[in-house]
């Protein structure tokens, strides 16, 4: 039994250092441009190039009005997916940044779909009133098909995240936790935007 103990002890250790080690090399992939196939949860974004791009998401749900909504209706254009829900306290600090994202590229094609992943339909509306949240959010509550969908290498980890999907449907780029400024989302939605030219 305490050799066990000792056992698991060891391998966390190891798996905790290991951690260490890909988030040192997270932070010199990323700020060298050089990284674009690796998984982090420090807010940094998961960029995956073109070439490398699974096939496309597809789900089918409803959103807080009932009106249904699917990855099919969004085909053509850039759509960034914001996994949430309104008792999380990074999800409220951040809808500020999706919104003026949401007002600047609206013109230009690019659609925001919310995914609730805890809430009904009442908080999730009562959420969006108070935070001016201008699009809609699938209720994924109760069948998890969203976040089925995007199970995966880059699955959302976390709430929130946030992805860029690209105007095949393809998931273009990842951001775990809360969006601290609009500065790396924006960059992100426009070269998206620039790829489908």
């Amino acid at each position: 039994m305490r050799r066990a103990a000792v056992v698991a002890l060891s391998v966390a250790a190891t798996l905790l250092l290991a951690g260490c080690t890909s988030t040192d090399k997270l932070a010199v992939d990323y700020g060298s441009g050089a990284g674009t196939s690796y998984t982090d949860d420090s807010g940094a974004p998961v960029i995956v190039k073109a070439s490398d791009r699974a096939k496309a998401i597809s789900f089918t749900s409803k959103d807080e009005t009932g009106t249904t909504v699917s990855m099919a209706g969004f085909l053509g254009k850039v759509v960034v997916v914001n996994f949430w829900y309104a008792g999380c306290a990074p999800c409220r600090a951040e809808a500020p940044i999706l919104n003026s994202l949401h007002s600047k590229y609206a013109s230009q094609g690019v659609a925001f779909l919310g995914v609730n992943t805890v809430d009904q339909a009442a908080t999730a509306r009562s959420f969006e009133e108070q935070y001016k949240v201008q699009y809609p959010s699938a209720m994924d509550v109760d069948s998890g098909s969203v976040r089925i969908a995007f199970a995966g290498a880059i699955a959302p980890t976390a709430t929130p995240t946030t992805y860029v999907i690209d105007t095949k449907g393809r998931i273009a780029a990842r951001i775990v936790g809360q969006l601290e400024s609009a500065s790396i989302l924006n960059t992100l939605i426009s070269d998206a935007l620039a790829e489908g030219k």
